[in-house]
Parts: structure tokens; sequence; C-alpha cells
């Protein structure tokens, strides 16, 4: 296909928001971090109550771009074979045949990660790090394009098996959704009286040109003094003195390549620093610890990277 011009990605990705809005009422923010973690080629960790509209967003976005949507349950009891597929012997013709797992999907929702087994979890993890599946030593290419939102219940902890850190890393955004205001749950109950808008979702784009858009995301310019500014911020929460565990390489990357991609998705192709600052803490908080002495006295990770914002020289054209 014809590459999209920067100048025409701006309607397309709004009609792709306008889309999503369509079934999420009031959460237009939260689309956007979506949408440009898709843009990115990351995934979301989404931590949240349960019934805020978490399977709706991500099925609303499968169906807005003409993509496969799996959802995975995951309980204690999954395999990672039920994630990923499984080998299977045909007698007719004596050899092992694959059966795709439903990992092999454009969307996937996985609900309450932390209920499952690590060995589950790094299963999907490692999919979702490869974009691809070994089994009996073949390896299966993955959908394109591919994009995981697993969920996690913040009340719920009994029976769980919290992820490692090392895991976490490799979400690139942790988001919240949270509850609606009065005025939204109000339009809610209008909008969902007579039917579902879900069912009547229609797509505003195919998997091809969201793979376009995302290969475009890659062009938009990064300044020597953003990049220093992202640097430094990283530095910043492994030096300070509240922090047991600061941001990875992995994390610096993550937020270069995000502030790229959300300033793409509002029509630039190049990124302020209003763009880093937005997105600290959504790229940054989960992949960092705060220290228990510094946890005592009421220090969390959001004081932490506030404070670290405020102190740190924002660079200028």
């Amino acid at each position: 296909m014809n590459p999209i011009k920067l100048e025409q990605v701006n309607p397309a990705i709004a009609s792709l928001i306008d889309n999503i809005e369509k079934v999420l009422i009031g959460k237009r923010s939260v689309i956007e971090l979506m949408v440009a973690a898709v843009l990115a080629n990351g995934h979301v960790l989404l931590e949240d109550v349960p019934g805020v509209g978490k399977t709706m967003m991500v099925r609303a976005l499968s169906k807005s771009i003409s993509g496969e949507f799996k959802r995975i349950q995951f309980t204690p009891d999954l395999l990672p074979t039920d994630v990923t597929g499984v080998a299977i012997f045909n007698q007719k013709s004596l050899e092992f045949e694959f059966r795709q797992g439903p990992i092999f999907a454009n969307v996937i929702l996985a609900d309450e990660i932390n209920r499952t087994s690590p060995k589950t979890q790094s299963a999907l993890l490692e999919a979702m790090e490869e974009r691809s599946v070994t089994i009996d030593g073949a390896t299966y290419r993955l959908a394109e394009p591919f994009f995981v939102m697993a969920t996690q219940n913040p009340l719920e902890y009994e029976g769980t098996f919290p992820l490692p850190e090392a895991q976490l890393d490799r979400f690139f955004m942790q988001v919240s959704l949270g509850y609606p205001t009065v005025e939204e749950e109000m339009r809610m109950l209008s909008r969902f009286s007579a039917a579902n808008p879900l069912e009547e979702l229609q797509p505003v784009m195919t998997t091809a040109e969201l793979a376009e858009l995302q290969r475009q995301v890659s062009t938009v310019k990064v300044s020597e003094g953003i990049k220093e500014y992202i640097v430094r911020l990283c530095h910043r929460t492994r030096e300070h003195h509240h922090i047991y565990l600061g941001v990875s390489p992995r994390g610096s990357l993550a937020l270069f390549r995000a502030v790229q991609a959300l300033a793409f998705v509002r029509g630039r192709d190049y990124v302020i620093p209003d763009d880093v600052k937005e997105l600290v803490p959504v790229v940054f908080a989960h992949r960092m610890i705060v220290k228990p002495e510094a946890r005592l006295e009421g220090a969390t990770v959001d004081r932490v990277l506030a404070m670290i914002l405020s102190e740190t020289r924002v660079p200028v054209s």
C-alpha cells in the first residue's frame, strides 16, 4: 500500500479514537495512551477493579482495526500450551501437527494475569517479547499487528502470583481506567439502554493500514535535547535516595518510543517536553521499587517521579 503521509495521520488516528470512544465513554486520555502503545508496538498492563470497561476497550480496538480478538482468562490451572498452542500427533499422517493457541490473534486480552502460575506467565511474556512461539524446535511467527493488554485486580491478592519486577519491565505502559464521573455514567446508561454499541461498531481501518502507521511512527523527530532529558530522568530514578530499583535502559527506550507515538497520535512530526512529562508516570512507575524505609515515611513512586520531574532541567529549543 502507499505510505500514509504525516499530515493524513491525525484524521486516521482521530477516527480510531472516536470509534473506540463510542463504546468507552469519558476515557479519551486512556484510549490515546492505548493507541500510542499499539503504534509503538508495545503492550499494556491495566491495573483496575472489575467492571470499568477493560474488556470493552480492547474489543472495541480489535473491531476498529478489523483485527482478530482473543481473550485468555488466566487461572491457576492454565498451562503454557493453553496460551501458545500444542503439537498433536495425527494418526492418519503419522506426523505431529501444530494447533495454534489463542495467542495467535491481533489483539489479546490477558485477563487477571497474576492469577496464573509463573510458568504460564513466562510463556505469555516470551511471546510478547519475541513475537513468536517455539514448539518442539519449530518457530511460529505471531500475527501482525500484535497487541497484548494484560489486566490485574489491585484489590485481591489471595491466591495470586505477582509478576516479578523483571517481567513487569516487559510491559510498555501501566495504566488505569478508574471510575466514570456521574455525567459519564449517565451517558453510558443512555447509550447502552437500547443496544450494546459494541455490536454495531464498524472498522475504521485495516490491520495493514495500522501496520503502516506503526512504521511511520519512527519518522517522528526527537531532538538531542529531548533524548538527553529522557536519559537524565532515567538516571535520576537510579540515583534517588528513596528508590531501591530504578528504571532500566529498556525503560528509557520505551519512553523514547512512547513520546514518538504520542506526538504522532496528536498530529505532530516532532516531540515536545510535555510529551515526556505526560508519559513518565505510565512508562516508569511500574519499573521502579521504593525502599521499605522510605515507604514508611510516606514515599511513593508517583511522588518520587513528581519530584524528579520538578528537579530535572527541561530542554528548550
